[in-house]
């Protein structure tokens, strides 16, 4: 019987890798426009990261972490999200020892146990960056605009960003009291997840997909109304930043976000016509984080967005590559001789793609080939070629055929392909 890939993972096959090589050459390019450097950490961390960062209790870590014990004894997680590892890295490391502002991006994929959906399968790929060493609300703003800046460069139209505070440890503290009280007399309506959030982590009953069409859930208490004098200061930065910039957003009293880590900035990219799945992109300032991996207080804010979800959006406005040429050049060898090979090579160490069929097959078939690989032109080597140390060149395109000596061929298609090229 067929193994077959892993429920929740997926393979990216040929013909799809092209629209992946556009989003992440995309990424690369506009990161290096704001100043953040790639880093790349492992695809699993010891499993404590990821409890003392994300939070005990929370969905991610209770229901949706692959962890295992390794042969050591250890417990391993895979990585569910990407900002804990790049803060260890930036610890362990003794990036802070530069000083000032460091500024991180990542590519890679992630891991949630989740029921597999459109845009979200169980190892997924996630772009995201982390700014380190400033509370500035300058900084929050520059990374929101980097994320609607990244999905406008690659033609996503009908961006909504939500915008939110989360407030700090001292303005949540009374926050949570209030809602609790608010909540207490809707409890027995609440669904089941819920129901365990109110003790712990009533905030995220806000954000709770099931219970979203409740109508009480709308008088409930604001986090907005509810800051402290400095998380209000810094909102209000963050939001006159923003509309300096250009940037049209809406405020979202309900926009909690789901990890612990999150203080104060909150923030969310919907593309509508995804539907359900339709955040593409969140993030916001995590002021706790470090300290809770580090013991160092040090503030940071970061956003990431899943790259099939971006994919996903791409399609639904036709925004995907098509399949590109896959070869300039097909050499048809009817003899099946070393001449032709030794053309294949004369052509590749030129840097010249060039392919070739093997296995004696028939110049009607090898045509064929040449034509679905996109061939700008085929070099046919059959037995009269051989002899007389030519060859016969095609171009695809016009169909015209010309005999050419095997010592010039390699010189001729390099002039004739630095012409054609666009």
């Amino acid at each position: 019987m067929l193994t077959k890939a892993p429920r929740g993972t997926k393979d990216i096959l040929p013909q799809a890798v092209g629209g992946w090589h556009k989003v992440e050459n995309e990424i690369r390019r506009l990161c290096a426009v704001y100043g953040y450097e790639e880093i790349r950490t492992p695809t699993f961390e010891h499993t404590e990261l990821f409890t003392r960062a994300i939070g005990e209790n929370t969905d991610v870590v209770d229901k949706e972490m692959y962890t295992f014990t390794d042969r050591g004894e250890r417990s391993i997680t895979l990585r569910p999200e990407n900002t804990a590892s790049a803060v260890r890295a930036y610890l362990e490391n003794k990036l802070y020892a530069e000083g000032g502002l460091t500024k991180l991006f990542y590519i890679g994929s992630m891991f949630r146990y989740d029921r597999p959906q459109a845009g979200r399968m169980r190892e997924f790929h996630q772009f995201g960056v982390e700014a380190i060493g400033e509370q500035n609300p300058a900084v929050d703003a520059e990374v929101i605009l980097l994320a609607v800046h990244l999905l406008k460069n690659l033609g996503l139209t009908n961006l909504t960003v939500s915008l939110n505070s989360v407030g700090c440890p001292v303005c949540r503290a009374a926050y949570r009291e209030k809602l609790q009280e608010y909540f207490r007399p809707h409890l027995d309506e609440l669904c089941h997840d819920c129901q365990e959030r109110f003790e712990r982590a009533p905030m995220r009953i806000l954000d709770c997909k099931k219970d979203a069409a409740r109508d009480f859930l709308i008088d409930a208490p604001k986090i907005t109304d509810n800051l402290c004098d400095e998380c209000a200061a810094h909102f209000a930065a963050v939001k006159d930043y923003l509309t300096t910039a250009g940037l049209d957003y809406t405020v979202d009293s309900l926009l909690v976000r789901g990890l612990d880590y999150y203080t104060k900035t909150a923030f969310e990219i919907k593309y509508p016509p995804l539907g359900a799945q339709s955040a593409i992109a969140g993030g916001g300032r995590y002021d706790g984080l470090i300290a809770e991996i580090g013991e160092q207080n040090i503030p940071a804010v970061g956003f990431a967005t899943g790259i099939e979800r971006i994919l996903l959006a791409m399609e639904k406005q036709n925004l995907l590559p098509a399949p590109t040429a896959k070869t300039a050049v097909f050499v048809v060898n009817m003899e099946q001789n070393s001449a032709a090979f030794a053309l294949l090579a004369k052509l590749r160490a030129e840097n010249i793609a060039a392919l070739s069929a093997f296995g004696g097959k028939s110049l009607k078939s090898q045509m064929k080939q040449a034509d679905k690989y996109g061939a700008k032109f085929a070099v046919i080597i059959g037995e009269d070629e051989a002899k007389n140390n030519t060859v016969t060149l095609k171009d695809m395109a016009t169909g015209e055929q010309t005999s050419i000596s095997a010592a010039t061929i390699v010189t001729y298609l390099k002039e004739k392909l630095a012409v054609s090229e666009p």
